[in-house]
């Protein structure tokens, strides 16, 4: 046999055995986390050949699937409440949560300097509508609530306000300029560590509650190896260089 012949045959030998080993994991993802959980998932299935299925929405709608028997095997939630009650109510593996990034809030409009550094504009009442997600159902949400709150604004503002079911739906408010700004994740508008486009007021982390983002391991997936290996892949630098690289901290 010769040598090429050789070669090709241990390829075709190490894909089939690296296959029979792969697995895929149903993932229920926070949508403020939809495009480092995309790179992330490419990374995953790189280093361990198994392959990550996505589905996208507010953490509270995918609790609500969750407890309806909806097949996902991990779940990466916008708050630490929602794993831990999973975990209360048997519907994910005790000992399996962990916190794999904390979110930040950013005021932003997809007008250039329309939004200042400093978040005075929402004092100016110079606009019709501001955006937020839904705060019974998104932690962003909920956290906007809570800033306007602080500022003492939210009486002035809450007429105002305009309600996305999640986070990526708010954003496509802003995006359209149906809404002139809005609270957003400030992973949904860096590209390379920059604001992309537009103007943003990242806000500070004494105005809500920190936004901690658990992970946990269903029930349905304690036998998944694709999931363990997942839960395990998230810990990695390789993963939290990228979730650094979308503004989140860790």
């Amino acid at each position: 046999m010769c040598l090429s012949r050789f070669i090709c045959l241990l390829v075709v030998a190490f894909c089939v055995a690296l296959s029979a080993r792969a697995a895929e994991v149903s993932v229920a993802v926070a949508t403020n986390f939809i495009a480092p959980m995309q790179k992330i998932a490419q990374a995953f299935e790189q280093e361990t050949g198994h392959k990550a299925l996505l589905s996208f929405g507010s953490t509270g709608n995918l609790y609500a699937q969750i407890r309806n028997g909806a097949p996902f095997q991990v779940l990466l939630a916008a708050d630490n409440e929602t794993p831990l009650k999973i975990e209360k109510e048997r519907l994910g593996l005790a000992g399996s949560r962990f916190t794999y990034a904390t979110g930040k809030l950013v005021l932003w409009s997809k007008q250039p300097g329309l939004v200042d550094d400093k978040g005075d504009i929402l004092r100016s009442g110079t606009f019709e509508r501001i955006a937020i997600a839904n705060p019974k159902l998104a932690p962003y949400g909920a956290a906007a609530i809570e800033t306007m709150a602080k500022l003492g604004l939210l009486q002035a503002l809450t007429p105002r306000l305009v309600q996305g079911e999640n986070i990526a739906q708010t954003y496509q408010f802003i995006a359209t300029e149906n809404a002139p700004l809005g609270f957003v994740a400030l992973s949904q508008v860096l590209i390379d560590g920059k604001v992309a486009q537009g103007s943003a007021w990242a806000v500070p982390s004494e105005l809500h509650a920190p936004i901690q983002q658990d992970a946990v391991l269903l029930a349905t997936g304690k036998d998944n190896m694709a999931a363990k290996a997942l839960m395990v892949f998230l810990r990695s630098d390789r993963a939290k260089m990228l979730i650094r690289s979308y503004g989140y901290g860790l």
